[in-house]
């Protein structure tokens, strides 16, 4: 798969290096942009955020986390089904208890981020 390259990192002083509609630089924009926006509708929902935000202090059970969010146990599994499903969450059986923990580095730095701008000095 070729590399994507940002419109801005382009030499756009050669006709040989303007990529024309529709090719490979254009469609691999295209499928960065619906995975971003895939990723950002995951994080844009209140108790998804929420989720997130507590296990990037480290794991948590699906009870801890209900008592963290004062929610009940189908809206926080609900939740972390749309998170698994985007593959930002991982979880693990021990004994009765499912433990979930944040999976991907990019939802570990947007928390640290969405933390920096809204909590910091909250």
């Amino acid at each position: 798969m070729a590399e994507a390259v940002h419109p801005y990192d382009m030499d756009l002083g050669t006709e040989t290096s303007q990529p024309e509609y529709g090719s490979v630089v254009a469609r691999d924009m295209v499928t960065q942009a619906e995975a971003a926006s895939s990723f950002l509708k995951a994080l844009s929902h209140e108790g998804r955020l929420m989720i997130l935000c507590h296990l990037s202090t480290g794991e948590k059970t699906v009870t801890e986390l209900e008592n963290l969010l004062s929610s009940r146990q189908a809206a926080v599994s609900q939740q972390l089904a749309r998170l698994r499903l985007e593959g930002l969450v991982s979880h693990r059986r021990e004994g009765k208890a499912i433990y979930y923990s944040l999976s991907d580095d990019r939802a570990r730095r947007m928390i640290a981020l969405v933390y920096d701008m809204f909590c910091k000095s909250a």
